[in-house]
């Protein structure tokens, strides 16, 4: 984790300790001897997001567990979890995961599809320029420990990787990448990679995948050159928001992508 508030690495193991339990902001605060106010403000600075925030975040990482290896119907996952509306568990789901607690549940066998499709691809050809208007964000990805896969990377409105990237591409090693055709606006750069050898519960669970996110946002201007982007993929960190997003998702609709390309 960062140096800067250490005192915050306590509140985060300790929501990690006991994310079943009710974690009001104010039980946070005690714990960090801080204000609501103060706890509030140093916790966005070290970890980049909201504290209750990130308890929802891996909330629903949990949900995403349970869905996938207990039997427990989707109301009583959202019950697990705090949520007492199945239809507010259901659509904080879908916005955050990309597809709804039963679509997830099932998708496994697309999953391992897909990494199959992307591991016999022989095509990855880079885009052109973009049209006016609109800019590229081009790059490296490095990583501290080596790996034989595919990195998915994202351009996404806030400091996690939730929902579906306003921009992205996959790559199919490390090394260069460009996302094409990106509209101006102020983005955070997530990245994470999905080894050959994963299952399809790792890819959908991928709480143990390499991992590199911005915590300075990329702004894209009409006009100006967008700066050159170094990202190196580190094993997770105890303050990394979880990945919410379904990889398998990203990966078939960046296929579906390249087989329209293909015609």
């Amino acid at each position: 984790m960062l140096d800067r508030f250490p005192e915050i690495e306590e509140v985060v193991a300790f929501i990690h300790d006991h994310i079943d339990e009710p974690l009001p902001l104010e039980r946070l605060a005690r714990v960090a001897a801080y204000s609501p106010y103060h706890f509030t403000r140093i916790f966005k600075e070290r970890v980049g997001l909201p504290p209750l925030y990130y308890v929802s975040s891996h909330r629903l990482s949990r949900a995403k567990e349970l869905l996938l290896t207990t039997k427990l119907s989707i109301r009583d996952i959202g019950l697990e979890i705090g949520q007492q509306s199945l239809g507010t568990f259901t659509s904080r789901f879908t916005e955050r995961v990309g597809m709804t607690p039963a679509q997830f549940r099932t998708c496994g066998e697309e999953a391992d599809g897909s990494l199959r499709h992307l591991r016999k691809l022989g095509d990855w050809r880079v885009p052109g320029t973009p049209p006016n208007g609109r800019q590229q964000v081009e790059g490296r990805i490095a990583a501290d420990t080596p790996f034989e896969g595919v990195v998915l990377i994202g351009l996404f409105a806030k400091p996690i990787p939730e929902g579906l990237p306003i921009f992205g591409t996959i790559i199919p090693a490390l090394g260069g990448f460009r996302i094409t055709d990106v509209k101006p606006g102020v983005y955070y750069l997530m990245a994470t990679a999905v080894a050959w050898e994963m299952g399809a519960k790792e890819a959908l669970l991928p709480r143990a995948t390499l991992r590199s996110r911005t915590r300075i946002p990329i702004i894209v201007e009409s006009g100006s050159e967008v700066p050159y982007q170094e990202v190196t993929l580190y094993d997770p960190r105890l303050d990394d928001p979880p990945i919410l997003i379904s990889l398998p998702l990203l990966m078939q609709r960046f296929l579906s992508s390249m087989a329209r390309h293909s015609r």
